[in-house]
């Protein structure tokens, strides 16, 4: 018996009934013979954690732009709490914890910079839309390694596509990603918000500090704890705390995601987006080669996102600084 016959074997004395056992994935587009070690999901993550858009994630807004200091949430850091907390409760549920963890470290691999300002400026001037989990399954689909994709398991490629609004995923590790998602960023956008003086802890909802707890520790403590003993045959929250979740998750959308000390450059990122967007729909010739063949296969607009989606926030400054500002002007401030 290999080692990963003996995981497998692990898998079915241990996980529960709902769980999905990685001896059981619907497979990959492109078979492939099965590693001695590691098990079908195992090897996902490993992937995904080595792709390149795994890396850029460090330097891809979260909620704060160009925030000074080295203490605010990246994309990527965001990425590793919801796995910390996915995978806590996969454990605690006995579903599969690999699958979870490769759901939750891929599904923002499709994240444009800036955050969701970079998002909705994509979405509105391309005539194809744009979504990033939708981009985050075309990323490991077709342009990481080449546009061979990474060849990933059906389960953990409908987790990615199904990680936020929308249709539910089918196993109920990827409902759990789904969840796990909102529980990290509503508590450490809280952090953030304020230590850049946005907002502070006394002004939260007193149910939500009377329900939840006061502290961020405290309130991923009760919501975890809620899901683990709410769940059975799907994931949920006890219905009263899940009201007052819903009530910080508004809180915060009046209080930090509209806030304009948050916020207010977004314009600027939005339009650096759509620069973009315009000249690279327009030059063929000024893509790198990967997206240049993507315009040959599937048209300007879809190459124009696929490259700029993947791009880290200072990237795109830099090449919009390149492309649109005069270098005798750069850098020359009015005494």
């Amino acid at each position: 018996m290999t080692i990963r016959e003996r995981i497998q074997q692990q898998e079915r004395q241990t996980l529960c009934q709902q769980a999905m056992l990685s001896q059981q994935t619907k497979g990959r587009e492109r078979p492939e013979e099965e590693d001695p070690i590691r098990t079908p999901f195992q090897r996902d993550r490993d992937r995904i954690i080595h792709c390149k858009s795994f890396r850029r994630l460090m330097h891809k807004t979260q909620v704060f732009l160009s925030p000074e200091g080295d203490h605010y949430r990246t994309r990527l850091t965001h990425t590793l709490e919801v796995s910390q907390i996915a995978r806590t409760m996969a454990r605690a549920l006995r579903l599969n914890e690999d699958l979870t963890e490769a759901i939750a470290l891929g599904h923002d691999l499709g994240h444009t910079p800036f955050g969701h300002a970079g998002e909705r400026a994509l979405n509105e001037v391309c005539p194809l839309g744009f979504q990033h989990y939708r981009q985050s399954v075309r990323v490991v689909e077709k342009l990481e390694r080449g546009g061979r994709g990474l060849n990933l398991c059906w389960e953990v490629r409908d987790g990615i596509g199904c990680h936020t609004t929308g249709t539910q995923a089918q196993t109920l590790e990827g409902r759990l990603v789904r969840l796990s998602d909102k529980i990290a960023y509503m508590n450490h956008d809280i952090d953030d918000a304020v230590r850049a003086g946005v907002l502070q802890e006394d002004d939260l909802p007193w149910q939500v500090k009377c329900t939840l707890g006061r502290t961020k520790s405290q309130r991923i403590s009760t919501l975890v704890g809620s899901v683990i003993e709410s769940s059975s045959e799907t994931i949920e929250m006890d219905p009263k705390i899940y009201e007052i979740f819903l009530q910080l998750q508004r809180f915060l959308f009046q209080t930090v995601y509209t806030n304009p000390a948050a916020k207010g450059e977004e314009n600027k990122a939005e339009n650096v987006v759509k620069s973009l967007y315009a000249y690279f729909t327009a030059h063929k010739e000024k893509l790198p080669s990967e997206y240049r063949a993507v315009w040959e296969q599937e048209g300007a607009h879809r190459a124009a996102c696929d490259y700029i989606s993947g791009m880290s926030d200072r990237f795109a400054i830099h090449l919009y600084t390149d492309l649109f500002v005069p270098e005798s002007w750069q850098g020359i401030r009015e005494s």
